[in-house]
């Protein structure tokens, strides 16, 4: 076997283990902040921003991440952010303040950073188009499981252990996935090393961050209405003072311009639109089950694990899928499907079979699944190869800003229907939930719509091997 097939054989499974890692990350510290708060001696509302500052990290460091793999490389750069998010790791389990804490949740961050855009990076450089599609299948089962098993492991350990395994089993994990690298990752450099956008960056990540941080604390009510007003106005502000920026700059940090690239303006834009619907559901779910239904956190975590499971076993199916229907054809449908399957839940109470729940947890799983695959690969379809850095790294900031925006809907639309529901009363909680939920699902099967302005063969370059004439 040639030293690229070994390559190609296993750089999907080193760059979806690190990105597994850092997704995970992203939630099981929520399980947590209870015995955080109480080995701290401090209250668990304090230590929101041990939450908010891996956000603010991932919003401010995602866009340096594309020129950093530019002008070092693919190799250097993962494995850095694989040794900065390992010792952070370590400096996390090892706090005894919030301080400390909050400092080494900031450094995370940045080393979950550089992992998301500079692992597909790699990806879209050593494959073809053609074999683009089966290697992104698994880069996007860490984003679509590690959310749903972030609570559940969290929950787990925090029971049976200390929290401080939480970031100190990433340590492990780190090592093997830094051997694993220097071994099996290619080290793309950029023929063109273009000059760092200093300006832009200041612009374009202090507006993302302010609005993450806007989305992560919405809704709970902590900052009065016109501060909130005002912030929202600053982050809106800076993102076009970005845009104009970006727009005369001869290097700029994000050229906006990819978006006139249909496939890649439909897959960012749609799919951000797509995840405000479903992104809300590790959110709104673990709530039917556990303040609606009465369940325990263990068991809501387990009913959970049928999407995960769904979600890996996808991969199976979606390349062919693709090949037969098209990108079009799957988008449209398979986004209205998601609609139903999470309106679907809304039939779901204490009276409700558990094979039942699986069920509809595996449906779920299955087309979130997907959707992931379509609209993730679909961004490259008609991208040149030099300006794959800058595809991946603004794909990867949308993502990551639609991920705040999805929980930030999930939880405005279920406060809605709460209103002034008393949380003791089951019945009337799962009534609003489900309503909550058939709100996103109208709001995902309409997103759709955006899928229709693709053509019948966009995308044919990836799932049919076709070059286009």
């Amino acid at each position: 076997m040639t030293s690229l097939a070994v390559t190609k054989r296993y750089l999907p499974w080193v760059v979806a283990a690190a990105l597994f890692m850092e997704q995970l990350d992203a939630t099981i510290v929520n399980t947590a902040i209870p015995s955080i708060a109480a080995s701290f001696d401090v209250t668990p509302l304090s230590l929101k921003s041990v939450v908010s500052s891996y956000i603010l990290s991932l919003a401010v460091g995602i866009p340096i991440s594309g020129w950093m793999a530019d002008r070092f490389g693919t190799r250097r750069v993962f494995s850095i952010a694989i040794i900065v998010f390992t010792i952070a790791s370590v400096l996390c389990g090892l706090a005894v303040n919030p301080a400390m804490m909050v400092a080494a949740r900031l450094l995370q961050g940045l080393g979950g950073a550089m992992m998301m855009p500079v692992g597909r990076l790699a990806i879209i450089r050593t494959f073809h188009k053609s074999e683009l599609l089966g290697a992104m299948n698994f880069v996007i089962i860490p984003a679509l499981i590690g959310p749903l098993l972030g609570p559940t492991v969290g929950g787990l350990i925090v029971h049976w252990f200390s929290w401080r395994y939480i970031f100190l089993i990433n340590v492990p994990v780190g090592i093997i996935a830094l051997f694993l690298v220097y071994k099996y990752m290619p080290d793309h450099v950029s023929e063109h090393k273009r000059p760092l956008d200093v300006l832009g960056l200041i612009l374009f990540s202090s507006g993302t961050a302010l609005l993450s941080w806007l989305l992560e604390v919405f809704g709970e009510h902590t900052l009065a209405p016109s501060t909130a007003l005002a912030a929202l106005g600053v982050s809106l502000g800076l993102l076009v003072a970005y845009a104009i920026h970006a727009s005369d700059a001869q290097f700029p940090l994000l050229r906006l311009g990819l978006f006139r690239i249909r496939t890649f303006r439909i897959s960012v834009l749609g799919g951000f639109v797509a995840r405000m619907g479903f992104g809300g559901l590790p959110f709104l779910l673990p709530l039917l089950y556990q303040v609606g239904m009465g369940l325990p956190a263990w068991k809501s975590g387990l009913l959970m694990m049928p999407s995960a499971i769904a979600a890996m076993g996808m991969k199976l199916f979606s390349q062919r899928l693709l090949k037969r229907f098209g990108y079009r054809q799957i988008l449209v449908v398979n986004t209205v499907c998601i609609g139903l399957t999470i309106a679907t839940f809304s039939l779901v109470d204490s009276g409700t079979p558990l094979p039942a729940i699986v069920a509809l947890g595996f449906m779920q799983g299955f087309f979130a699944s997907m959707q992931f695959s379509s609209m993730n690969s679909l961004a490259y379809a008609d991208i040149d190869a030099k300006d794959s850095s800058m595809a991946s790294t603004m794909s990867s900031s949308f993502q990551q800003l639609s991920t705040s925006f999805g929980l930030a809907v999930g939880s405005l639309v279920a406060g809605w229907y709460l209103g002034n529901v008393v949380q003791t009363d089951r019945a009337m909680v799962t009534n609003a939930l489900h309503h909550a939920l058939l709100t996103l699902g109208l709001i995902t099967a309409a997103s759709s719509l955006l899928f229709w302005r693709l053509k019948p063969n966009d995308g044919d370059s990836i799932s049919r091997g076709v070059v286009a004439g």
